[in-house]
């Protein structure tokens, strides 16, 4: 049983309410946009390593999922920034249905032809950030990033608090002691009142514009986003009108009590930035280092994937997890709908629950008038349970590129236990997100099995993220068992 979690006061998140089931032969087109973002799961840790359960929607399972790096295969063309892997598996917490898992394996530029990035630090230095877990870490952090720069790479600091000041004016990135002198005089004080400081940062961002290289802004905060612009709405206006001229924005977000993740994922988002939570300085290296081409440089910009079921073979679907990215089904041919973006080597995982139509469970009841009839299904798609479509653009290209292919039966795998292991580890981390927001999809399907299928599937694991995951699970299902018995 669930044990409810101690949701701390001042820290707000967007509503994660899980997608509702879908009728294939209503509704058989199911569309929404990528999402590379790991902050979730950082502050899902974060609250487990401190004796509770996050609330449920601080928990996105699409962010749990992509927190881990899999080994998809990547592109065999170069001008093809990213290739595909489809698996269809039994689901674990329901015998009469089925996953389809779909990976996105991003292109992975070699470090010769990684471009130049233009980088603008937007730091908060109030009085809230004085600690060791906020100000501390994220000069830590920033550290660790100005190390893998060069001298093609240019960096600027914009402090804001109770005032807007720069810092350091552009920097050529090799000039490291000049870089970390500032990051080292940094200090925390006063109240929050930037009035300019997101102006202030676009500005300097485009005195240094880099036209063939990267330019974003990485806004560095616990959760006050008074920048210039008081308005959430306006601000997201604002941040996409300065996406369009070329200029990204990145959230990294720090401490606890006062964590603003609804505004932090919207501004990501309009953005065409990431959106991580650094409690420690191994994520801070994680992001920043291990993964600083997937952070900072894009491969395809606004990816959408659309999926079409074959109601001929599959009754209802689910998509896990994306509920704040979902999109309309004409949103996917229009260019002018935003959309995430794909880095450097990155993947993206999406996994949806099917009912096949042979199955004699439902997760709807039958209407009394019957569904509407679906479209008599031509032989020649009879060995199909779906098709996959995928629009990105380029960098710098305002036209979309479609990927498609059709999801076959006979990718299939009778079992789980034969899927590849990077299947089994992601459907793992799937239903612990579920099991953390109390989803009432998982039946008796606990913690217990998700560190039993996670323990099949730790691969490599160079990191140590997979074993991290398998204690986070148990530690879980502790602390939600010590509450189910203090309640009984």
């Amino acid at each position: 049983m669930f044990a409810p979690p101690v949701d701390p006061s001042g820290e707000r998140y967007p509503d994660a309410t899980p997608n509702p089931i879908h009728i294939v032969a209503a509704e058989p087109v199911s569309t929404f946009s990528i999402d590379v973002d790991t902050a979730a799961y950082a502050n899902t840790r974060r609250f487990l390593e401190s004796g509770q359960l996050p609330p449920a929607d601080a928990v996105r399972v699409e962010e749990l999922i992509n927190y881990f790096d899999y080994t998809y295969a990547p592109p065999n063309d170069s001008k093809v920034p990213f290739a595909t892997a489809v698996s269809v598996v039994p689901t674990p917490w329901n015998d009469a249905a089925q996953l389809v898992h779909i990976g996105i394996q991003g292109y992975d530029l070699v470090e010769e032809d990684r471009p130049a990035a233009n980088l603008t630090f937007l730091v908060d230095v109030s009085g809230s950030m004085n600690s060791d877990d906020k100000l501390g870490l994220l000069v830590q952090g920033l550290r660790l990033l100005v190390g893998e720069l060069g001298e093609d790479d240019t960096v600027a600091i914009v402090t804001y608090a109770g005032g807007v000041r720069i810092a350091l004016p552009p920097t050529p990135g090799s000039d490291k002691a000049a870089i970390l002198g500032v990051l080292d005089s940094l200090r925390a004080g006063g109240s929050t009142a930037g009035a300019a400081g997101l102006e202030t940062a676009y500005n300097l961002a485009y005195q240094s514009f880099n036209v063939e290289g990267v330019n974003r802004i990485l806004l560095a905060t616990d959760g006050d986003f008074n920048v210039g612009i008081s308005d959430p709405d306006l601000l997201e206006q604002e941040i996409a009108r300065q996406r369009e001229s070329g200029v990204y924005l990145s959230v990294l977000s720090f401490g606890r009590g006062n964590l603003n993740d609804e505004v932090t994922q919207r501004l990501a988002q309009n953005g065409n930035g990431n959106a991580a939570y650094i409690a420690s300085l191994l994520e801070a290296k994680k992001v920043l280092v291990d993964e600083l081409g997937g952070t900072l440089f894009p491969i395809a910009n606004d990816v959408k994937i659309q999926v079409e079921f074959n109601p001929a073979q599959v009754a209802e679907y689910r998509l896990l997890g994306y509920e704040t990215r979902i999109l309309e089904r004409e949103d996917f041919d229009n260019d002018t709908v935003d959309a995430g973006e794909i880095g450097n080597g990155h993947n993206v995982t999406a996994i949806y629950e099917i009912v096949p139509v042979t199955a004699q469970f439902r997760w709807m009841g039958e209407l009394r008038y019957g569904e509407a009839p679906a479209t008599e299904p031509d032989d020649q798609f009879s060995g199909e349970l779906a098709y996959l479509k995928i629009r990105y653009k380029l960098p710098g290209e305002d036209t979309s590129n479609l990927i498609s292919r059709p999801i076959a039966s006979e990718q299939a795998f009778a079992s789980l236990e034969e899927a590849p292991g990077d299947v089994r580890f992601s459907v793992a981390v799937a239903a612990y997100g579920q099991l953390l927001r109390n989803d009432a999809f998982l039946h008796t399907y606990g913690f217990d099995d998700v560190v039993d299928l996670a323990n099949t599937a730790r691969g490599e694991d160079s990191f140590g993220y997979r074993a991290e995951f398998i204690r986070l699970a148990d530690l879980a299902g502790t602390l939600s068992s010590r509450w189910s018995a203090l309640n009984e």
